[in-house]
């Protein structure tokens, strides 16, 4: 069974729990960090959590919601191996797997709504990354990350 690791802030805490749920009935283990609220807190205390996961390896992909995504977009992004991708529609959440190996889907929970963020979470989740020349720009930033960050 895959884990997965999910989190949001107290604005996305509702589409938060509704994406729980469908990855839980499509078989997955999912690990929440929080929020359980819908009392004011900062995205960054819970975007941080899970994507210092996916950076060490403990989690293989995780999942994030705030107000728009953004925030937690620009917090996921920080660490090291992952590759965060904001997504509202099928399309990019395909792109995001196929073309990127984004490795944490963040949602806006006030932009998208429970019907389509459960589609845009399936097509993630059954995209496979497609490697090929797709690898090697992955591989440029790498090494990027490489010259810029140290663990």
């Amino acid at each position: 069974m895959e884990k997965i690791a999910i989190a949001s802030d107290h604005a996305g805490r509702e589409l938060k729990d509704e994406i729980k749920g469908y990855m839980q009935e499509a078989g997955l283990d999912v690990v929440d960090m929080g929020v359980n609220s819908d009392d004011s807190v900062d995205y960054p205390d819970y975007g941080m959590p899970v994507a210092d996961a996916v950076s060490k390896g403990e989690m293989p992909r995780g999942v994030l919601v705030c107000g728009t995504g953004i925030g937690m977009s620009i917090t996921a992004n920080k660490y090291p191996g992952v590759r965060a991708a904001l997504v509202a529609d099928i399309y990019s959440a395909r792109m995001a797997r196929e073309h990127n190996d984004a490795n944490i889907l963040v949602v806006g929970g006030r932009l998208v709504g429970k019907g389509l963020a459960r589609e845009i979470v399936r097509t993630w989740l059954e995209t496979k990354f497609e490697g090929g020349r797709h690898q090697r720009r992955l591989d440029k930033i790498t090494e990027v990350e490489k010259k810029f960050c140290s663990r």
